[in-house]
């Protein structure tokens, strides 16, 4: 066999290989992505043996109909946290490769490190860390509690030694933190390289299948919030979670953004404590706390996060504007989606809000972009503009269109009842939805076509 070496081109957002240096990626196309490595190349001889190979492997090969696949739900494994279970679609699938992403110093570590806590009493699992020390990982457990003797401990970043490791213990989940420090010998490139990330990967997803073992791998993020490393990385791995929020507020939201076992709109809410994340069971609870009393441009709003209603305190400060230009902002929502509704509420109701300044923000730092918030921003505008506050029993929800139509929007019942067993008297929803939730009881329902009907209630 002949070897030799060549440079490549490797697109860092999709992986797409070319053999020269260009600006844009012909694949995604995104801008000045490509990154030179040097990969090992060789000329194989003997290709009668390898095609008798093939040929074997071929008859080895097992197909089976579709039919006769059990699918058992039963099979999961439960992590001992609720809100990353419902993340998950009900728990670890076995044989899982789950790709962990978000900001440094967020919460990912800290996350699984509980999970190991919590599953190591009736499991076996191995915590790979190529970023920390034995001494370090210790220090960081002494927080949480006792742990079992189950959870075994290994510092390392050579993939070779890794495999061999996982293939003599055969734990039933593996932690590796993080992906972006694993490196394989057969690989020339530096760690954390497209070809190193993308070949660990590969070797951790045959593990996974090959011996059903869960694997969950931490991935650094960019400074846009995607998980650095090629595209192809979310492509390889079967679920792919991101741990969302400000480093320097409490709370966390676990989201999925691409989940085979189960569903993507599913969000889980954790508090970060001293002793850890602690999971928020009632978030609308949580994220109404320290409302203001009798205030104008405060409205509570109710926005769906798969199965689970949130409620949420929308503000809005609108002020006549100092300059020719008017500043508009936009917190916690899409910037675009409140120039829309500004212009809706301009020509529909007649509102003079061109020259006026408009400061919109959802309290807590949580994020939101589901449409039945819409009309929550509409209220909150006119509540701020005429400067006459909105009862704070009262609840709303709907989505706006051009026109000013109230148009209906998904699970009207369930938001209703998350309003009620908060204490809200009154609910404002569009009047198409009204027929859905007449079996709920103890709150007052106001429908309304559009939004003239809604701001004229106050």
């Amino acid at each position: 066999m002949a070897k030799g070496k060549k440079s490549v081109f490797f697109c860092q957002n999709c992986g797409h290989e070319e053999s020269k240096w260009l600006g844009q990626c012909p694949a995604c196309g995104e801008w000045n992505t490509f990154v030179e490595e040097r990969i090992d190349t060789g000329i194989t001889k003997g290709t009668t043996a390898s095609a008798r190979a093939v040929r074997e492997s071929v008859k080895a090969a097992a197909v089976v109909p579709l039919t006769d696949v059990s699918a058992d739900d039963e099979t999961r494994s439960t992590t001992g946290i609720g809100e990353l279970d419902r993340v998950l679609g009900g728990g670890i699938v076995p044989g899982s490769l789950v790709l962990v992403g978000g900001d440094p110093g967020i919460g990912k570590s800290t996350l699984l490190l509980q999970v190991c806590r919590q599953m190591a009493e009736m499991k076996k699992i191995l915590y790979i860390s190529g970023e920390e020390s034995q001494a370090q990982i210790r220090l960081r457990a002494n927080r949480m509690g006792k742990f079992s003797p189950n959870l075994l401990l290994l510092c390392e970043t050579n993939l070779e030694t890794i495999r061999g490791v996982i293939e003599k213990e055969r734990p039933e989940l593996v932690i590796i933190d993080s992906i972006q420090t694993m490196y394989s010998e057969e690989v020339s490139s530096a760690p954390g390289s497209v070809s190193q990330v993308r070949e660990s990967t590969n070797v951790f997803m045959q593990l996974a299948k090959g011996l059903c073992i869960s694997i969950f791998i931490v991935g650094h993020v960019t400074k846009e919030g995607t998980v650095a490393g090629p595209r192809v990385l979310e492509h390889m791995v079967d679920t792919v979670l991101y741990f969302e929020g400000d480093r320097h507020a409490s709370y966390r939201i676990l989201r999925a953004v691409k989940n085979r076992f189960g569903s993507t709109n599913e969000i889980g809410v954790f508090e970060m404590r001293q002793d850890g994340l602690a999971e928020v069971e009632n978030p609308s609870e949580y994220m109404l706390s320290g409302r203001p009393e009798n205030a104008s441009g405060s409205v509570v709003a109710c926005s769906m996060e798969g199965t689970r209603p949130i409620l949420l305190e929308i503000q809005a400060l609108v002020c006549r504007s100092n300059f020719g230009m008017p500043r508009r902002t936009a917190a916690g929502t899409d910037y675009n989606r409140v120039n829309l509704l500004m212009a809706v509420l301009e020509k529909r109701l007649g509102m003079a809000l061109s020259n006026c300044d408009a400061y919109i923000n959802i309290a807590g730092g949580i994020r939101m972009n589901e449409p039945a918030i819409d009309l929550g921003i509409v209220l909150a505008i006119a509540s701020s503009f005429r400067n006459r506050p909105i009862d704070e029993k009262t609840i709303v929800f709907g989505e706006v269109g051009l026109s000013g139509e109230v148009r209906a929007v998904s699970m009207p019942e369930q938001r209703v009842a998350e309003a009620k067993k908060l204490g809200f008297e009154t609910c404002i929803l569009p009047e198409v939805s009204l027929k859905m939730v007449k079996d709920v009881r103890g709150i007052r329902l106001i429908g309304v076509k559009n939004i003239g009907d809604a701001v004229g209630i106050f």
